[in-house]
C-alpha cells in the first residue's frame, strides 16, 4: 500500500533560498528610529527657525532709528531758529551734536542691516545698485570691530564736544571721558588684531 508523501517541494530547484519574514523585534528597532529621526528632524527646524525671533528686535531698532532721525531735526531747527543769538562754541556744539546723531544711527544702520544678514536672513541684493560693499564679507567678527570702531568715534565726539565747552565742564568729567575713550580704543585693537588672527587661520593653506 502507497502512502503519500509528506516531503513538500520548493518550487525553483533545491539550491534555492526560503526567504524568512523579519524578525519582529527588528521591525520595532527600525521603527523607532525612523521616528526618531523624525522627532529630530523637527527639533532641528524649530530651533533653525527660531532665528526670526530676533526680526522683531531688528524692527525695533528701526524704529530707534527712525526717532534718531526726527531728534536730528529738532537739533538742527533749534540751531536754525537761534543762529543769531548763538554765539561760535554753542554753534560748534550744535554741530557736533548732530554728528553724534548721525553716527549712532549710522552704528544702528549697521548693526540691523549686518546682524540681520548675518544671524536672520541673508539678503536677496545681488545687482543691487546700493547695496554696501562691507556686506559681501560680513561676518560677527567684521559686525564687532566695526562697533567698536563706531563708538570710537561717538567717544570722540563727546570728548571734543568737553573740550570745546571746557570752561563749563568738570575735570574730572573729562578725566573719566579720556579713561572711556582709551578702554573703546584698546578694546577696539584687540578685537582687531583677534579677527586678524581668525581670518589668517580660516585661510586654506597652499600645499608646496
Amino acid at each position: 500500500m502507497a502512502y503519500p508523501s509528506r516531503i513538500r517541494h520548493v518550487k525553483g530547484g533545491p539550491n534555492e533560498s526560503v526567504s524568512q519574514p523579519p524578525h519582529p523585534e527588528s521591525l520595532s528597532v527600525v521603527s523607532i528610529s525612523r521616528s526618531a529621526n523624525r522627532v529630530e528632524h523637527v527639533f532641528e527646524m524649530l530651533v533653525f527657525g527660531s532665528r526670526w525671533i530676533q526680526a522683531p528686535l531688528y524692527a525695533g531698532l528701526i524704529m530707534a532709528e527712525l526717532l534718531y532721525a526726527y531728534k536730528f531735526i529738532v537739533e538742527l531747527w533749534e540751531m536754525i531758529h537761534g543762529l543769531r543769538e548763538s554765539s561760535e562754541t554753542l554753534f560748534m556744539l550744535g554741530i557736533l551734536s548732530l554728528i553724534d546723531i548721525t553716527m549712532v544711527a549710522n552704528l544702528l544702520t549697521m548693526v540691523v542691516i549686518g546682524g540681520y544678514a548675518t544671524f536672520v536672513s541673508k539678503l536677496d541684493l545681488e545687482g543691487h545698485p546700493d547695496r554696501p560693499e562691507w556686506l559681501s564679507h560680513v561676518d560677527p567678527g567684521t559686525i564687532k570691530v566695526k562697533l567698536a570702531a563706531s563708538l570710537i568715534g561717538i567717544s570722540s565726539i563727546h570728548l571734543l564736544k568737553a573740550f570745546v565747552n571746557v570752561a563749563n565742564v568738570n575735570p574730572e568729567h573729562i578725566r573719566w571721558q579720556i579713561y572711556i575713550h582709551l578702554t573703546f580704543l584698546g578694546s577696539a585693537i584687540l578685537l582687531a588684531y583677534t579677527d586678524k588672527l581668525m581670518q589668517k587661520d580660516r585661510k586654506p593653506h597652499v600645499a608646496v
